[in-house]
């Protein structure tokens, strides 16, 4: 968002939340949104034009660069107070008469960002702000009392990576001496996934390598002399253990 008179750049970003009013008044106002409003450097919407320019490899006019037909109102970023005097951070420049042009500068766009970085990092410190994977999500308060200079610096390697291109950002990491960090999952290996199709399913072992002695019916145990003698019992005209347990059949009455 751009202030009066286009001359400052503005970040708005929007909390939102479920069943939530603003009370101005005597009026409810049904859009409980809270807006932040943060200055923002206009170099960061103004380095993917010149990144598309500078594949030709010539030196510009700005103001021919930074043009684009879903966005016609671009051209405004040029007019921020911060814009033509800082083009120098990511740009070469080159002097003709009253005239300036522009070309894209990797190494001096990775210097920029580097800086930003470094002073990302140092207003982190000097807010106490806890990073790093020791931190609580909940109270963002870390477990351990010290703070390594790699937690700050990958910290603010994300904070600005929302504001520039992937290819971009990987080349920060490399900029900033960072190691691109994997998560513990990309380190497992694959699950064993049963296979879904039409065809029949094949057996994943071969089974017959087993012994066929192995599936053979073992012997009966011997029997202990108690169970000897309760063989040798008559058993007959005696009821099975199960029929006192079974319900009792009431007779029909004639």
């Amino acid at each position: 968002m751009l202030g009066s008179g286009d001359v400052q750049l503005y970040e708005v970003k929007a909390f939102i939340e479920d069943n939530r009013s603003w009370f101005i008044g005597q009026t409810v106002q049904r859009d409980g949104r809270l807006l932040f409003v943060t200055p923002m450097d206009p170099l960061f919407l103004i380095l993917p034009y010149l990144i598309k320019s500078g594949k030709e490899g010539k030196f510009q006019p700005v103001d021919q660069v930074v043009m684009d037909e879903e966005f016609p109102e671009c051209s405004k970023l040029l007019s921020c107070s911060r814009s033509l005097a800082s083009l120098h951070h990511i740009a070469e420049e080159k002097e003709v008469g009253s005239l300036k042009f522009h070309r894209y500068s990797p190494e001096k766009t990775m210097d920029w960002l580097k800086k930003k970085a470094e002073r990302t990092v140092a207003a982190l410190k000097k807010r106490s702000i806890s990073v790093g994977e020791g931190v609580k999500s909940t109270t963002y308060v870390r477990v351990k009392s010290e703070f390594q200079e790699e937690d700050y610096l990958r910290y603010a390697h994300g904070l600005i990576s929302e504001y520039i291109s992937g290819d971009l950002s990987k080349s920060l990491l490399r900029h900033l001496q960072l190691t691109e960090l994997t998560s513990p999952k990309q380190a497992e290996p694959p699950s064993k996934k049963r296979k879904v199709s039409d065809g029949p399913v094949e057996a994943g072992e071969d089974y017959t390598k087993f012994n066929s002695a192995d599936f053979a019916r073992k012997p009966p145990k011997k029997m202990t002399t108690a169970q000897k003698a309760l063989a040798k019992v008559d058993k007959t005209g005696m009821k099975p253990l199960s029929s006192f347990f079974s319900p009792k059949v009431k007779a029909e009455k004639k």
